[in-house]
């Protein structure tokens, strides 16, 4: 059995995968004054919970909250006597990076293209939806070349939410498409706004990306508002929910 975790700004994903299939996910807080024991404790009871035996033989990490890793490194070994071994852009894993310099790239934007390399043929463009929006490109060469990076939809929203005090919270809007651009009420203007705004700057970006490469490309969409933006979007293709995790079983299996 598989542990993948994926370490994100706000939330952590930990996942099993048993050699066909995601058994099982879940879902905490990223935090890094979080100790080993209060993991090992919490996922003792997940595991519990979901009638797994308490017993795995890999695991892998794609973190992009340092203070966040010994915690978990820690889990592994005094837990399940196991190392956990992280993705960078230094590892292994058969991606080509050219990107300057390489190891500033984020271990999920390796893993996404490692996912999407798995499912499409390149190039490939990988819009990733969470607390900041990403942008992946893989060229026809099945290199990674880049992309672009913008605040992620519910942050840019809570800055606005911060400075405009008359605004409603975020917390009270529905993010949802409206069904016309020019709104009629503020809360009709803010959906205008927040959710058109950001369908035009993905389909935007991914445009001028696919003139760049002069190549139309493969658009796959994952992340937590993945879904949404996949079926508001013109470019988008395909939503794949376990892309990261999916690049970190690939990466897994890499690893020398």
């Amino acid at each position: 059995m598989l542990l993948a975790i994926d370490v994100g700004n706000t939330h952590t994903v930990f996942a099993l995968w048993d050699g066909e299939s995601w058994v099982v996910q879940w879902r905490r807080a990223t935090s890094s004054y979080t100790t080993e024991d209060q993991l090992a404790g919490w996922l003792k009871a997940m595991f519990g919970i979901a009638g797994i035996p308490w017993d795995i033989d890999g695991a892998i990490c794609a973190s992009v909250s340092p203070p966040a890793n010994e915690a978990l490194s820690w889990l592994c070994e005094r837990f399940f006597h196991i190392p956990l071994r992280f993705l960078t852009a230094a590892s292994k894993v058969g991606l080509d990076i050219d990107y300057q310099p390489a190891a500033s790239v984020g271990a999920d934007r390796i893993a996404n293209a490692l996912g999407a390399l798995e499912l499409y043929q390149p190039p490939i463009i990988v819009v990733d939806l969470g607390t900041g929006t990403t942008f992946d490109v893989i060229d026809s060469k099945a290199r990674y070349v880049g992309g672009a990076i913008m605040p992620g939809i519910l942050v840019g929203s809570e800055a606005l939410f911060n400075r405009a005090a008359k605004l409603p919270h975020v917390e009270g809007l529905n993010l949802a498409a409206p069904s016309r651009a020019i709104g009629k009420s503020t809360v009709g203007s803010l959906q205008s706004g927040i959710v058109l705004g950001y369908k035009h700057a993905i389909d935007g970006l991914v445009r001028e990306m696919m003139t760049e490469l002069g190549a139309d490309c493969s658009v796959v969409a994952t992340g937590g508002l993945g879904g949404m933006f996949a079926d508001l979007c013109a470019t988008i293709q395909a939503y794949e929910p376990n892309l990261t995790l999916d690049g970190l079983r690939v990466a897994s299996k890499r690893f020398g």
